[in-house]
């Protein structure tokens, strides 16, 4: 090993180690164990330019061990993207660049947010689908203009999480040769030697997903991480290395429980800076010759990026057509307005929204041939398959729909991965009852702020037959809980296109929540539901007598009740709410417009839990939802039965009318 190059492998320990120390928390076991694969792959086997940190042909790399962050940190700043020694001692202070687990657009060279453990590993399957994906549509003979590795770090946290089972095995049947995961098998946990709770054989695990397996007995040594990830390049299947380590190698903490979740100690970093060799006793004291070996691969990469730069304008000037369409794919913007295409609004009838969801994603795709992605296994139910636009497959990376299987948890993460890559537009589909199987990453999708699309269906007891099990009733509740997730359940076809055009414009995650059973067409909606609340049939009178609210298809009852009530000689206005958190967007002038405060009486009905609606219903209204679980029924039976009836929306209406 060159003694520079374990210069900078122990540079990583120590600044990790330090960082952590300073914090008084953090982990500093995994960044020193981890240290020379790290070196392996950012000095020796990937491709970057620290200059230009969204070159789109650089390799990607995840941190999916996030706990872990002071390693990726060390790394940023070692290799050049900007990271300062004040920003390492600044580790876990608010406001600072170096939060407790890394975070995307917040720290420059994060490709993801990563923390909760398996989610890394499955954002890294679905930047290596991108990558596989956009080389079939844009590689040309003597132009691979697409052409990159994606690296993950995972340790055995992430091994135990289902959701690696459910990533990896899907990786291994589409050979995504361009994924190389190197474990740190470092055998130890929170609780103590893994062997207390995980004994299984993770190699051979991994080959029957169909991986290629390395093994290194010797992690701390980068050449022998670098010796397999060669062999990896030359593999056709996904590549495993599995890397022995010691976690808080060289401290006094090597290998124990101690040196995972807490600061070495003042006199425990004296000794392993002994240990180690290392010659500055300063705190955060690197010596140069460090920076001047990190300053050659930065270089390398400026090289590489160059060449790949040449090779572009070559392929841009022999292909025109494809290098426009790379522009609009990797632009982020829709190549029209979809609000003055007046394809997608036009619907002669009403239809259940899972079919008009259908219907309007097709309509995009024949706009969008950047849309990318499917379902866990329930195309036909949730309508999310594009027609004529070809299966993504190991036998053909070029088509654009995905079959993710029955792995729901999997699946929204590796659509946050897709997204991430860059340059597709990333769509996943299922029940809307298995959300809850996703929400990790519902939650990760709102808080990088990516606008990946969740189409879920059967979103109500409307389900009817399949059950409780399967009638989400607390879910629209929990998912509008997560800030900065568009949750929009539309009413009738028009609403649902709205929906789409806020998930493609708004760069927000946004979920289409729609229905089994078929809804009206009614025609005061379309675009004012951007607005995400909004007048869909107002009263008579310039004040009405009564607000009638809902999303969705109980809409249907309010628009009933409307009409029972007026034979009564009460002026109801009904609000449709696809949306609470477009219309929280709004100004107060438009929210008052459409529920002014003059007008306490209220009622809103949803076949969901109520949790939400006392904002909107106030003190004096009144809210029909959902008490308990559904019951296994035809929809048409349930609905009175849990009182989604206009009959009683128009009851509760005189009721706080005092009527």
């Amino acid at each position: 090993m060159g003694k520079n190059d374990q210069l900078v492998v122990n540079a990583i320990r120590i600044l990790s180690a330090e960082a952590v120390q300073k914090a008084k928390s953090g982990h500093p076991g995994m960044p020193m164990g981890a240290a020379a694969m790290a070196y392996a792959v950012w000095g020796k086997g990937m491709k970057h330019n620290p200059h230009n940190p969204q070159w789109p042909d650089r390799d990607r790399f995840v941190l999916s061990s996030g706990h872990g962050s002071m390693l990726i940190y060390s790394l940023l700043h070692l290799f050049g993207y900007g990271l300062t020694i004040e920003d390492l001692k600044q580790f876990r202070q608010f406001g600072s660049k170096t939060p407790g687990h890394p975070e995307y657009r917040h720290t420059t060279g994060i490709e993801t947010t990563t923390g909760p453990l398996g989610q890394g590993i499955a954002n890294a399957v679905g930047m290596a689908m991108a990558e596989r994906h956009l080389a079939a549509k844009f590689n040309r003979d003597g132009f691979p203009v697409v052409d990159h590795y994606t690296y993950v770090i995972l340790g055995d946290g992430c091994m135990m999480e289902g959701i690696s089972h459910e990533c990896c095995s899907l990786a291994g049947t589409l050979k995504l040769n361009k994924l190389i995961a190197l474990y740190d098998d470092n055998e130890i946990s929170i609780e103590g030697n893994t062997d207390i709770a995980f004994r299984e054989d993770v190699p051979a695990r991994f080959r029957a997903y169909g991986w290629n397996v390395i093994d290194v007995a010797d992690a701390n040594c980068y050449k022998n991480v670098y010796a397999a990830i060669r062999l990896a390049k030359g593999s056709d299947k996904p590549t495993l290395i599995v890397c022995h380590t010691q976690i808080g190698y060289g401290s006094p903490k090597q290998g124990q429980a101690s040196a995972h979740g807490e600061p070495l100690g003042e006199e425990n970093l004296a000794l392993t800076k002994k240990a180690l060799g290392w010659p500055c006793e300063e705190p955060f004291a690197v010596p140069q010759e460090v920076y001047d070996t990190t300053a050659k691969v930065i270089e390398e990469g400026e090289k590489a990026e160059k060449a790949w730069l040449d090779l572009f304008a070559q392929w841009a000037e022999k292909y025109p057509e494809l290098a426009a369409e790379w522009e609009t794919w990797f632009d982020g913007q829709l190549p029209f307005d979809p609000c003055q295409e007046e394809s997608l609004w036009a619907f002669e009838k009403g239809d259940a929204t899972r079919n008009s969801c259908g219907a309007v994603l097709n309509r995009l795709a024949e706009k969008l041939p950047n849309l990318f992605g499917g379902s866990a296994d329930l195309a036909p139910s949730n309508k999310s398959y594009m027609k004529g636009k070809g299966d993504f497959s190991a036998e053909d990376y070029s088509g654009n729909n995905l079959h993710f299987g029955v792995r729901e948890h999997a699946m929204a993460a590796i659509s946050n991965g897709i997204q991430l890559h860059g340059g597709l537009r990333a769509y996943c589909a299922t029940f809307f009852v298995f959300s809850d199987y996703m929400k990790n990453a519902m939650r990760m999708s709102a808080l990088m702020h990516i606008p990946v699309t969740y189409i879920l269906s059967h979103d109500s007891i409307g389900v009817g037959e399949d059950g409780p099990t399967h009638q989400p009733v607390e879910h629209l509740a929990g998912l509008r809980a997560i800030p900065g997730l568009i949750v929009f359940r539309p009413a009738d076809p028009k609403e649902t296109t709205a929906g789409w055009v806020v998930s493609q414009t708004m760069g927000y995650p946004t979920c289409l929540v729609t229905t089994r059973q078929n809804l009206p067409l009614y025609e005061n909606s379309g675009l004012e539901a951007l607005k995400g609340g909004y007048i869909l049939m107002d009263s008579e009178k310039e004040t009405p007598d009564v607000i009638l609210m809902a999303s969705g298809s109980e809409v249907e009852q309010c628009m009933q009740a409307r009409a029972l009530l007026k034979e009564q000689g009460v002026d109801a206005r009904v609000v449709s709410m696809p949306s609470f958190e477009l219309f929280e967007m709004q100004d107060e002038a438009y929210k008052e417009k459409v529920f002014p405060k003059a007008v306490r009486a209220r009622v809103a009905i949803e076949a969901a839990v109520a949790m939400g609606w006392e904002k909107y219903v106030g003190l004096d209204g009144e809210i029909i939802a959902m008490e308990g679980f559904g019951a296994s029924a035809p929809y048409k039976l349930l609905f009175p039965h849990f009182g989604f009836t206009a009959e009683n929306v128009a009851a509760k209406a005189l009721k706080v009318l005092g009527k």
